[in-house]
């Protein structure tokens, strides 16, 4: 295989509905971008075309893995041919899977000393851990002992995705940090 190559790998998930595809290029340094329409495209090349395959009802593009979920009346075996026929032609081309303008939500800068422990628990423990299922967690906010997370990709509708919330993150972030008591989906 030459430098240049892409090479792509198909694995499974614990949703159903979704796949993960694995590449042997970085997309990004850290976190994810998901896309649940073809509308928010616009500022992922490579989104916008995996949406025009038929059957694709959501993309998610992590650092190093592209999760694709299906619609309802999408087809895995057209999906499992096309969406790595996809991703390949794109990176052959050079151009990003993420146009320069790009980014993902900023803090805001006000954030508490518990908001701040939260994140760095999901980004170091729990995000990784996540993203080798093809998903992602995002912290949305902290109010009064609860905190708001936003599952992507695989993690946004497998049926699994509330054990995980309680009885992983949650025993997690409640261990570490004593003022939390609960954790819940946005």
């Amino acid at each position: 295989m030459s430098e240049n190559s892409v090479s792509i790998s198909l694995e499974f998930t614990p949703n159903p509905n979704t796949l993960k595809f694995v590449v042997n290029r970085q997309f990004m340094e850290r976190g994810a971008a998901n896309f649940t329409a073809a509308a928010q495209t616009e500022k992922s090349p490579l989104a916008k075309k995996l949406f025009d395959i038929p059957g694709v009802s959501a993309v998610m593009i992590g650092t190093t893995f592209v999760t694709i979920t299906k619609s309802v009346e999408g087809d895995w075996d057209v999906l499992a041919e096309q969406v790595p026929d996809t991703i390949q032609s794109h990176l052959q081309t050079g151009a990003p899977a993420l146009s320069a303008e790009w980014a993902a939500p900023a803090s805001t800068g006000n954030e508490t000393d518990i908001e701040k422990k939260i994140k760095e628990i999901l980004d170091n423990e729990i995000r990784p851990a996540v993203a080798m299922d093809g998903g992602d967690i995002v912290f949305a906010r902290y109010d009064e002992g609860v905190v708001y997370l936003q599952l992507q990709g695989a993690c946004s509708s497998c049926p699994s995705s509330i054990a995980t919330l309680k009885m992983g993150v949650e025993a997690r972030l409640k261990e570490i940090i004593p003022e939390i008591k609960e954790v819940v989906q946005v």
